[in-house]
């Protein structure tokens, strides 16, 4: 952040003796062109930016502006997922988005193949404002590092006991997760499936029981049970027994 400040200094002196050698060419005495205006109002716009950051609040439906490294990027939380303490799950996305062209160069910088991310929340810096966009890889025309100090955000199964299948009168029979790759979670999505398939309005009565393939819910990582740990029918066969005793 100091370098930048630093260069912006340089910039100022530079820009100062352009413009004395401007003003033989049709430029009045300190004019600026446009191009020098529109960098002026950027650099304007991040430092009101840093000096008056708007708090964020769990629970938030606007992006937020994340430390990554020296950077600052923007990023969205995961619906549901972002009421935790410490840790919510966040996707990083390019700081033009969703303008035409965001998404090409999003691709092109590192930006759409991330996925969703666990994030601390102490590296907030606030609700996402356009002045942070000169701070970001994608001003300074560099991709996103491998390593952005974040793990993956995983997926997780839910094994849910409802009245009705579009009901949310029940429970959540057991949690699995958190799943280090999707297709291990789809691997023991198709085994829970199939272990059910036939039974699964009896295991529990008067309710349907059904998996579901959902996020990971970083905020409740204590209700899950790991399923690297043990055989997931297993797991499920000891829930419904838990129920049924």
């Amino acid at each position: 952040m100091i370098r930048r400040f630093r260069r912006f200094r340089r910039f100022r002196r530079f820009r100062r003796f352009r413009r004395f050698r401007r003003c033989g060419h049709g430029h009045g005495p300190g004019a600026l062109t446009p191009e020098d205006q529109a960098i002026v109002d950027q650099f304007r716009a991040m430092l009101t930016a840093l000096r008056n950051p708007e708090p964020w609040t769990p629970g938030s439906a606007r992006g937020i502006a994340v430390r990554v490294g020296p950077f600052v990027e923007r990023a969205h939380t995961r619906p549901g997922d972002d009421h935790g303490p410490e840790v919510i799950a966040v996707a990083l996305v390019h700081p033009d988005t969703p303008h035409a062209g965001a998404y090409l160069h999003g691709r092109q910088f590192g930006y759409t193949e991330r996925g969703w991310l666990r994030c601390e929340t102490t590296a907030i810096l606030g609700l996402w404002q356009p002045g942070y966009t000169m701070l970001t890889h994608a001003a300074a025309n560099l991709p996103l590092p491998d390593d952005v100090g974040m793990d993956p955000a995983h997926y997780a199964l839910y094994i849910e006991a409802r009245k009705r299948a579009d009901s949310l009168d029940g429970f959540t029979l057991l949690r699995l997760g958190p799943y280090t790759q999707t297709r291990h979670a789809q691997h023991d999505y198709d085994r829970i499936t199939a272990a059910l398939e036939g039974r699964e309005t009896t295991v529990v009565p008067g309710h349907r029981v059904s998996a579901r393939y959902a996020p990971f819910d970083v905020s409740d990582h204590q209700l899950f049970a790991d399923p690297y740990e043990a055989d997931a029918v297993a797991l499920l066969d000891a829930a419904i027994a838990g129920v049924s005793a």
